[in-house]
C-alpha cells in the first residue's frame, strides 16, 4: 500500500503543477515570445492490463500495469547567459494474479545547468544533475524448493548518483544538446549497503561495507539530449548518459553507459500510445547490459509558454 500510496502522490503532484500553470498561463497565450524564461509540462499516466478467464486454456494470469510520468523545464536566456532546469519522473507497477505487486520502473531525474554562451553553437557550463528512485526494487527468483523469493536490491535514494560536471556544450538546433564535460566529480549514496549484499556481492553500486558513500573525483561525463517531433503527432526523446571513471575503471574499461528513449504517438490531445526503452552498462550493478521495455496507452497533458521550433 505504501507504493501505492507514492504512485497517488505523484499524480496528485502532477495535478497540482497543471493546475497551477494553467492558472498562471491565458488559453490563447501559446506563444510569448518577449519572455525570458521558456516553461513545459508534460503529464502523463498509462496503463496496460491483460485478463484472462478462469478457465483460459492458453496459459498465462491476469494482470495491471500503470504507469505515471512527469517531465518539467525552466529555461532561461538573457543574453549570453542561461540557466536551463529539468525534472523527469517517471513511476510504474504491474499486478500479476497471484504474484501480487511489482514495481517495474522508477526513476528521479533532477538537473540545473548554468550556460556563458561563447558562440551561436557552443556554451561554456556548469551543472548538477541527481539520478536515483522513490521505491524499493526487488530481484525475484526460485529458491532451492521452488518457492519465489524476493531479494532487495534497490531502495529509496539508495542508490543516488548525485554528479557535478564542468565543460562545454555544443547545441546547433533547438531539439539537440551534447554535453562534454572532462571534469564531473560524482558521489554515489547507498544508505545502509548490507541490506543488498545478498544479491549484489560485497561491494553494492561500489560502496563499501561500512561506508554509504563513495566519491569518484576524477572523472568525465558525456550527456546528449534528442527531443524532436520527428512526425505528426509522434515526438522521439532520448537521453545519453555516459561517466568515466580516470582511475582503475577506466584502464579497464568499465564506462557506465545509460540511454533512455521514449517514442509517443498522440491519438489526439489527451491519449497516447508510448514505446519506452532502457539500456544500462554500470559494473558496479552487473557485468552485463541491462534493459527495460515497455508498450502503454494512456492519458498526457502537456503545455507551454513557447512555440517551439521545427
Amino acid at each position: 500500500m505504501k507504493h501505492v500510496f507514492i504512485l497517488v502522490l505523484l499524480l496528485v503532484l502532477a495535478a497540482c503543477a497543471a493546475l497551477q500553470a494553467a492558472a498562471q498561463t491565458a488559453p490563447d497565450a501559446a506563444v510569448v515570445p518577449d519572455s525570458a524564461w521558456k516553461k513545459s509540462f508534460t503529464s502523463t499516466l498509462n496503463f496496460q492490463q491483460g485478463l484472462l478467464s478462469s478457465n483460459w486454456r492458453g496459459g498465462g494470469v491476469s494482470s495491471l500495469g500503470l504507469n505515471a510520468s512527469i517531465n518539467a523545464k525552466a529555461d532561461y536566456q538573457q543574453g549570453i547567459h542561461s540557466w536551463d532546469n529539468q525534472a523527469d519522473l517517471l513511476y510504474a507497477f504491474v499486478s500479476n494474479k497471484g504474484q501480487g505487486y511489482r514495481k517495474s520502473l522508477d526513476r528521479i531525474y533532477l538537473d540545473t545547468k548554468y550556460g556563458r554562451a561563447m558562440s551561436p553553437k557552443w556554451d561554456m557550463f556548469v551543472s548538477l544533475n541527481l539520478l536515483t528512485q522513490f521505491a524499493p526494487g526487488y530481484k525475484y527468483s526460485d529458491d532451492a524448493n521452488g518457492r519465489q523469493r524476493a531479494q532487495l536490491v534497490s531502495s529509496t535514494f539508495a542508490p543516488a548518483f548525485l554528479t557535478a560536471a564542468y565543460g562545454f556544450e555544443y547545441h546547433p538546433t533547438s531539439y539537440f544538446k551534447l554535453r562534454l564535460s572532462p571534469f564531473a566529480p560524482r558521489l554515489t549514496v547507498v544508505s545502509r549497503p548490507e541490506r543488498f549484499v545478498a544479491a549484489l556481492g560485497e561491494t553494492p553500486y561500489g560502496v563499501k561495507l561500512g561506508r554509504s558513500t563513495r566519491f569518484e573525483v576524477l572523472a568525465a561525463q558525456i550527456l546528449a539530449e534528442f527531443d524532436k517531433d520527428i512526425a505528426t503527432n509522434m515526438n522521439l526523446k532520448a537521453r545519453y548518459l555516459l561517466f568515466a571513471n580516470y582511475g582503475s575503471d577506466f584502464a579497464l574499461r568499465r564506462i557506465d553507459h545509460r540511454l533512455d528513449a521514449s517514442l509517443t504517438a498522440k491519438v489526439n490531445r489527451y491519449v497516447n500510445v508510448a514505446l519506452t526503452g532502457i539500456l544500462l552498462y554500470d559494473y558496479d550493478q552487473d557485468t552485463a547490459v541491462q534493459y527495460s521495455q515497455g508498450l502503454t496507452l494512456g492519458l498526457i497533458y502537456s503545455m507551454q509558454n513557447f512555440k517551439a521550433k521545427k
